[in-house]
């Protein structure tokens, strides 16, 4: 999934506890999910970034080691930048992106 093009907050936003527990019927229930995916969303992340800074390692010249240095760190501004994944995990529940299932239920819940 691209991370880059989910629209949220970059920082912490006061949230109305209430909003959460409609959909689980249990405020706990709901901070797990979102606390799971926000997880497999840093996950991802951590993995796209080594992999994005193996490309540089992988060629050491010596002449372009000025240049290189200059990618990484415009490499690693940006996804400082990026959203913390618990707000980007917190976006999507909102937007109904997240599939979870509930093993004691016989139901499963589905979010669009």
């Amino acid at each position: 999934m691209d991370y880059k093009k989910i629209k949220t907050d970059t920082s912490a936003v006061t949230r109305n506890l209430n909003d959460f527990d409609k959909e689980t019927g249990n405020i706990y229930k709901t901070l797990t999910i979102i606390a799971k995916r926000s997880n497999q969303i840093s996950s991802d992340i951590r993995e796209e970034l080594s992999e994005k800074i193996q490309e540089f390692s992988s060629s050491h010249d010596v002449t372009e080691e000025g240049s290189e240095n200059k990618e990484q760190i415009e490499l690693v501004r940006y996804y400082e930048q990026m959203p913390k994944p618990i707000l980007l995990a917190i976006q999507e529940f909102k937007d109904g992106q997240i599939y979870y299932r509930m093993p004691e239920e016989k139901n499963q819940h589905i979010s669009k």
